[in-house]
């Protein structure tokens, strides 16, 4: 069974600094603030999705969880509903989506490693001398299409690569256990179209792409 919920928090219940501390758009620490929800089984892995609701005047996340959240601390307003999609092949959804897009590259020490596919192609557009200077907006939208276009299929979907828009790019830094990383997001909103239900249904509970801790992957989808 899972859950649909709209985790809203009060900011009377914390003091300026801690209310601060979410504030920063650090992902990881607003997965930490999310997870003492879930904190009742400590052996249990992260088993929810966030995201962050940035049209809210104030601090809320839905998230989608295989357990309901619970406020122990008296800090949040929760909403939950199950959450069991039933969709058909061949059906056509709005989607908005935030998301971690990643290429692999070898490095010259022959490993393989991440790379943000924004800033690899800037470095590819430079590289070959391209007159023609493409705002960071304009390569998002192509390469961040392009990505999700190639990847739909894994997910249970298919899009119309003209009609997905690039909203918003950014680029995050983040700590973890006094680890520094570094990430970049793509919202990405337009249409899709359902091709495998079952397998649709699984990515809708369990994300696309990398970087879920930091509140990546967390499909929304309505009726058109």
């Amino acid at each position: 069974m899972s859950y649909f919920s709209r985790v809203t928090l009060k900011p009377q219940k914390l003091a300026p600094e801690r209310l601060a501390s979410l504030f920063c758009d650090d992902g990881y620490k607003e997965h930490q603030a999310l997870w003492h929800l879930f904190s009742n089984d400590s052996k249990a892995d992260r088993d929810f999705l966030f995201r962050r609701d940035d049209l809210f005047q104030g601090l809320r996340y839905f998230v989608i969880s295989q357990r309901e959240p619970e406020d122990r601390d008296g800090l949040w307003v929760i909403e939950s509903k199950h959450y069991k999609p039933i969709v058909q092949p061949g059906q056509k959804l709005a989607f908005s989506l935030r998301v971690n897009p990643v290429v692999k590259r070898k490095s010259d020490d022959g490993k393989s490693r991440r790379h943000d596919v924004v800033m690899d192609a800037k470095r590819r557009i430079t590289s070959e001398r391209v007159e023609k200077q493409m705002h960071v907006l304009d390569v998002a939208q192509k390469e961040g299409a392009e990505w999700l276009a190639k990847r739909a299929a894994r997910y249970g979907f298919s899009t119309n690569e003209e009609a997905i828009r690039i909203e918003a790019y950014y680029q995050h830094r983040s700590f973890k256990k006094d680890k520094r990383i570094s990430y970049s997001t793509l919202d990405i909103s337009g249409e899709l179209t359902v091709d495998n239900p079952d397998l649709f249904v699984e990515s809708l509970t369990n994300g696309i792409g990398p970087a879920k801790a930091f509140g990546c992957g967390l499909l929304l989808v309505r009726k058109m």
